[in-house]
């Protein structure tokens, strides 16, 4: 794979939104630790600030840095897990507070994807991922369902990958106890 991030990492630094393919559908997404980063992607998506995010990190060592307390069981999840899944965790650290739910929760996922793992790395900080679509509108499979208004509006546009179909979102998962509650499938 021979992308050069310079021009990604850049846009990241300075607050700005880019379009990019994850390891489940194109995302729309920023530095997750910046709140007016994070701002540009609600307003970009038309969405309240209270509907939390899903947040990129390129590892577990990544994850502590955000997270305190990581349940022994996401830790188990992590190691076996097979397909693109997402975990909510408890009082997270360090993010932008407009990333956290109401309930001082956070969504995050370790990309099972190359170029993302990389543009995490390279980045040093997790990124917000989010589908590139205006809430309430149907989530893009491929680049070339992602609506105009999504197009122009965002401030950098990965190229690669355009081709790819996605077949889903990730699964997300949150664990109270020993209890693994599935939110999305």
């Amino acid at each position: 794979m021979q992308v050069k991030f310079n021009s990604i990492i850049d846009a990241l630094k300075t607050a700005k939104t880019v379009l990019y393919p994850t390891d489940t559908v194109w995302g729309l997404g920023c530095d997750a630790t910046n709140e007016e980063a994070v701002k540009k992607i609600y307003k970009l998506k038309d969405r309240e600030e209270s509907k939390s995010l899903i947040i990129l990190v390129s590892s577990v060592e990544m994850l502590e840095d955000y997270i305190e307390n990581i349940p022994p069981k996401a830790l188990e999840i992590l190691k076996n897990v097979e397909k693109p899944t997402t975990v909510i965790y408890k009082n997270p650290r360090g993010l932008a507070p407009n990333t956290i739910a109401s309930d001082n929760t956070i969504a995050i996922r370790i990309p099972q994807d190359e170029f993302c793992i990389q543009l995490i790395k390279e980045f040093g900080k997790p990124i917000v991922s989010t589908s590139a679509n205006v809430s309430g509108e149907p989530t893009p499979k491929s680049f070339s369902e992602i609506s105009q208004a999504i197009l122009k509006s965002v401030d950098y546009v990965v190229n690669l990958h355009q081709e790819k179909v996605a077949e889903k979102s990730s699964t997300i998962l949150k664990i109270e106890g020993e209890a693994i509650i599935v939110i999305r499938e």
